[in-house]
């Protein structure tokens, strides 16, 4: 072993002249080894002892150290402290502290985490300690003690403003904070960076803090590394490295590394597919997820489709106008309790493009609750029962709201006052009254009732436990979307409790309870860059979606790469277009099946291939029945591209996209008129190929043709020249008859 000791001296140096206190010395550190005679020496000079170990001696004060060596390396040191009550003096160990010994520096005893160390055996006699570190060390620490002051103070002031210029400025304070090393901040910023929030994107430069925070171990820029090589972003696009950074980013705890890694393994994306491993990694984020749902049920989830968007503006974004919000409060104003309501309830939630707002969702509620709306008294009386930073917790208050609203039959507040029983918030737990009111909040149909009847006949709290009542209960639930509801049945599903067990179901489950975490929020983030012009940034964030398993953001990516994206080069577009609107479709979204099709069909990032076309239209009308998927079909057996020309299962084809979209009908319309034009042509063509017309008129049956077409052609002009001079000869007729004549002829008339 190699080591060294450190002895006070009481005179000097040379009283430590014998073998014997050398072997006092030694006997805590290591077995009792003779040493030999050891004199005394100058400071710093190097002696073999009698068992082939090195001594160097230097003199610190009033204190000798003597490191021992093998082959001159040394390998323990014992620190001199700084700080305490004896700065300058080395560690004794073992030293004594509450009745127990520590044989190294220890944080115990301390809320900030630094370690110290005694100085002398028994600290609790004679409290000499000081902290294990130099004086360096102390300076960094101090360093980062006043970088993690400033992190705090931007990032309370980042959260208390909606300000896009005030946000900037404040990212900028962030960079400084971030260069002086802070992990969290360069964390940050190299995000911001990445995304362009609040700052200007440079993807090269967020590379560049990633990796330095990644050998830091920060499993945040593990999993933006993963995602840098996958998405081949400032770097060759590598699902090998992908994959390396994600598994460290998930081994690390970070819960979007383990989603993008369910996605992969669900979809055999870079990795054999295996419904296990996507299960393993998908309930793991689950189970974070569902922890965080609040009573309020928390934030929405906004999906907009960019293409849909596009053919069908305003229709399906359900995204509220300004000018739609502000006629609202103009009504909530004028005292319309049924606008308050709705105000409180998309402020308590945000989406639709307004922001969650805990302050003006109770401001909302306490005036229609005054006009005496069930509704609003019992979302008050939630918001009292989760409390937020806005409103303290309060279970009275709440139990208060909850009992007017459900004395009034409101099946929110009865959902309340059961929660209340079953948890003993407010009143003391009685489970009978709890199934009670939740029956009677899900008689009315209020999914928060269904979800919690499910939850008692589930886990047998105050009734007999079945599961068939329970899986009829989250089915209920789920049908409202309640994300707690899709996650006990994928709970079930997993586990095979009270249905068969279904990896498949419990992974497509706990897939649609993670993508509700609060990463769901950068959907509407992207959506605004792109709305602003920034196509890049909106690009990259629907990226980092996309790879999450976000089929929205997978067919946003393929839209947006489909109008020629800067950040890639021109031949890469449509190859990474083709890849999202491939993913898009393997989860059931049927225009990206259309887009498949469009893009064999036209060699769009790939050859021309009909068969496959017909394949990816083929798909849609049958599981999806597109009317354009049919519409295709019909034209590609009209023109006989990639499958046999067959007139008759064109106009079929043609008939059944009418009837499955009124939208279809004028197309099919035109095309079927084409259709019944080329069907004449052709029959004629046969006719007329079995006729042998010089036989039947004689050789010269053309000019004979031609005389006759130019005869009617004749005589159509003749009687268009006649009816016109017609029109003439009765308007000159007319002018000449006096107008008091023409009157009378009107009246006889």
């Amino acid at each position: 072993n190699l080591f060294s000791v450190w002895l006070t001296l009481s005179k000097a140096v040379c009283e430590i002249n014998s073998a014997l206190h050398l072997w006092l010395l030694l006997q805590s550190v290591t077995s009792y080894i003779y040493l030999g005679i050891v004199d005394c020496f100058p400071a710093g000079f190097l002696h073999k002892c009698d068992i082939e170990l090195y001594m160097e001696i230097k003199i610190y004060g009033n204190v000798l150290k003597l490191t021992f060596f093998n082959n001159i390396v040394p390998l323990f040191t014992v620190p001199v402290v700084n700080g305490g009550t004896a700065h300058g003096e080395p560690c004794i160990f073992p030293f004594l502290f509450q009745g127990r010994e520590y044989s190294d520096c220890t944080t115990d005893g301390r809320g900030d985490g630094r370690l110290w160390c005694a100085t002398t055996y028994d600290y609790d006699q004679e409290k000499k300690w000081g902290f294990c570190e130099t004086e360096e060390q102390a300076q960094q620490r101090l360093q980062a003690e006043e970088a993690e002051e400033q992190y705090q103070t931007v990032l309370r002031m980042l959260n208390a403003t909606t300000r896009k210029t005030q946000k900037k400025e404040l990212y900028e304070k962030l960079l400084k904070v971030a260069e002086k090393g802070h992990q969290k901040a360069m964390e940050k910023v190299a995000y911001a960076m990445l995304f362009g929030d609040y700052m200007n994107q440079n993807i090269t430069k967020a590379k560049e803090m990633f990796e330095k925070l990644a050998m830091e171990g920060s499993p945040k820029a593990q999993m933006a590394l993963g995602f840098l090589y996958a998405a081949g972003l400032g770097v060759n696009s590598s699902q090998a490295k992908a994959l390396v950074y994600y598994t460290f980013g998930a081994l690390g705890g970070n819960l979007v590394a383990h989603m993008i890694l369910g996605y992969r393994y669900w979809g055999g994306v870079g990795v054999p597919q295996s419904c296990e491993s996507a299960l393993t990694h998908y309930r793991l984020v689950a189970n974070q997820v569902a922890s965080d749902v609040s009573l309020t049920g928390g934030s929405a989830v906004q999906r907009i489709r960019l293409l849909d968007e596009v053919e069908n503006p305003g229709s399906t974004s359900g995204m509220l106008e300004e000018d739609l919000i502000q006629y609202y409060q103009f009504l909530a104003e004028k005292g319309d309790v049924q606008a308050q309501v709705g105000l409180g309830q998309l402020h308590l939630h945000g989406g639709r493009g307004v922001e969650q707002n805990h302050q003006r969702a109770y401001d909302y509620f306490t005036q229609a609750a005054n006009a005496g709306n069930t509704h609003a008294m019992a979302f008050l009386g939630k918001m009292y029962s989760e409390g937020s930073e806005f409103l303290p917790q309060n279970n009275e208050t709440a139990l208060q709201y909850f009992k007017k609203a459900s004395d009034l039959g409101n099946p929110v507040g009865q959902s309340g006052l059961g929660m209340a029983y079953l948890y003993g918030r407010g009143v003391p737990v009685n489970y009978e009254l709890a199934l009670k009111y939740f029956q009677k909040a899900a008689e009315q149909g209020w999914v928060d009732g269904q979800l919690q009847l499910g939850t008692m006949y589930y886990n047998g709290i105050g009734v007999k436990r079945d599961y068939k009542q329970a899986l009829k209960f989250f089915n209920l639930a789920s049908q409202a979307g309640h994300i707690l509801a899709f996650y006990n049945l994928a709970q079930m599903h997993a586990t095979g409790t009270g249905v068969m067990r279904s990896c498949h179901t419990a992974v497509e489950l706990f897939k649609n309870v993670c993508e509700r975490g609060r990463w769901s929020e950068r959907l509407m983030t992207a959506y605004g860059s792109y709305k602003e012009g920034e196509t890049d940034a909106a690009l990259v964030q629907y990226l980092l979606l996309a790879e999450q398993g976000y089929e929205v953001a997978q067919s946003n990516v393929a839209f947006i790469l489909d109008q020629r994206a800067k950040i890639f080069s021109e031949n890469e577009t449509y190859p990474r277009a083709l890849l999202h609107w491939t993913r898009a479709a393997a989860q059931g979204y049927t225009v990206a099946r259309i887009k498949l099709g469009d893009y064999h069909f036209y060699g769009y990032g790939t050859d021309v291939d009909y068969e496959t076309a017909v394949i990816h239209y083929r798909l849609a009308s049958e599981q999806q029945h597109s009317a354009q998927a049919m519409f295709n079909l019909g034209y590609m057996h009209e023109k006989g591209l990639g499958i046999k020309q067959d007139i008759h299962l064109a106009k079929r084809f043609y008939d059944m996209a009418a009837e499955a979209s009124p939208d279809a009908q004028v197309p099919v319309f035109l095309a079927l008129c084409k259709l019944g034009l080329i069907y004449t042509l052709q029959y004629l063509k046969e006719m007329i190929s079995q006729v042998d017309l010089d036989q039947l008129l004689g050789p010269e049956w053309d000019l004979y043709l031609m005389t006759v077409i130019a005869l009617l052609l004749g005589t159509v002009i003749a009687y268009r020249q006649r009816q016109h001079q017609i029109i003439v000869l009765a308007g000159i007729d007319r002018q000449a008859v006096p107008a008091h004549c023409t009157e009378q002829l009107v009246l006889t008339s």
